[in-house]
């Protein structure tokens, strides 16, 4: 039986999960300072919608449903889906591709409402 190798250094060249959270967090900070009021309303009501229907969604459910139109960059739905979770509406159901047109099935999270 083999076993990965587990390094107690941050080696150069490689990832550094701490500063990779970092830089998560300041992107995820800087987009919702830059998301309208408005908008994060309205995606916030969407979310919680979605949250009671018990049903696995994503950002592009919201958008087919009407509940709430694109966000002016779409960094802006990562802070809103983050709060909802902090918030306990809403827990990561699953990773799957994504259902907007526009990032070809790139990877998405799912989510579900909490109970």
């Amino acid at each position: 039986m083999t076993a990965q190798l587990q390094l107690d250094v941050v080696v150069p060249g490689t990832v550094n999960p701490a500063a990779g959270e970092r830089a998560k967090t300041a992107g995820m900070t800087s987009a919702a300072q830059a998301t309208a009021p408005t908008w994060a309303d309205a995606c916030d009501a969407a979310i919680r919608l979605m949250a009671r229907r018990r049903v696995p969604f994503q950002a592009a459910d919201l958008i087919a449903e009407g509940l709430v139109d694109e966000p002016d960059h779409p960094s802006q739905w990562g802070p809103r889906f983050a709060a909802n979770a902090r918030r306990g509406v809403i827990r990561l159901h699953s990773y799957g591709p994504s259902k907007r047109t526009t990032v070809h099935k790139s990877i998405c999270k799912t989510w579900i409402g909490t109970a």
